[in-house]
């Protein structure tokens, strides 16, 4: 591999696993991953439910803890001891199924906690950027409002653009939009289409196949806790090779 193509892998992950014991024995939540995320890239995780999906996300930013492996992000073995993963974090942003934000703060010192916090970031400037950041997507008009007044979402686009207070340099969605209803589904989309857009490397774990489709740069299959395929949106969608993946696309499609 040349090294520019090295210079844009952003996280890479070796050997990734992941497993418990219980009486019937070891069970692999994650089960020898090897995959690099590239800087720009849209990768689209998707499989049956306990595939593993989840679990492999929250890894790379170490929610979950990985029994065995590496996760290298920005030339940084994060599962080493010696990383300090709160600094590192701050490069990650995570967005969650269920929102998580502040039910007492309003939407912008919810948006500007961290950046003021974490960041140093002055009360003038945070607010500029949370502002910003809402007309962005379409709520300037919520800044004074709190978490109970607004539909899930709009909770899920604030938590969006919440995660990009931090400006950082990845995004991980996990099932960003399994917790909504059927209509609000699409605005949740639209914002992470113009993201993709722009240039943000996102990983996001979905349900929402015409997602993948759309915006994906490579999807990957998972299931019982391995990559069983992966390849561009096309190949994974229109030419399956593995049986699996040609019996989970033909319930989801």
């Amino acid at each position: 591999m040349s090294a520019d193509m090295n210079n844009d892998i952003i996280i890479s992950v070796e050997g990734l696993s992941k497993h418990y014991k219980n009486k019937a024995g070891v069970i692999y939540a994650l089960d020898d991953i090897t995959t690099d995320i590239r800087r720009g890239e849209v990768l689209v995780i998707i499989g049956p439910s306990g595939s593993g999906k989840s679990t492999f996300l929250r890894s790379l930013n170490l929610l979950e803890r990985p029994t065995e492996g590496t996760i290298t992000f920005e030339g940084v073995d994060i599962t080493s001891p010696e990383s300090d993963i709160n600094k590192l974090r701050q490069k990650m942003g995570m967005v969650f199924q269920h929102f998580n934000l502040f039910p007492h703060l309003t939407i912008l010192d919810n948006m500007t906690l961290a950046p003021r916090k974490l960041l140093k970031m002055s009360d003038y400037d945070a607010t500029q950027k949370a502002l910003e950041l809402l007309e962005r997507v379409g709520l300037q008009d919520r800044a004074d409002a709190y978490p109970s007044q607004l539909s899930g979402g709009q909770k899920q686009r604030i938590a969006i653009v919440r995660a990009l207070c931090m400006s950082p340099d990845v995004l991980l969605f996990d099932e960003p939009t399994s917790a909504l209803d059927p209509e609000m589904v699409g605005e949740v989309l639209d914002v992470m289409k113009s993201l993709a857009k722009s240039g943000m490397t996102m990983a996001v774990v979905t349900h929402e196949m015409g997602f993948a489709k759309e915006v994906g740069s490579r999807v990957i299959f998972m299931d019982e806790g391995k990559i069983i395929e992966e390849g561009t949106p096309s190949e994974i969608f229109d030419n399956p090779q593995n049986e699996r993946l040609q019996s989970f696309l033909a319930k989801v499609l």
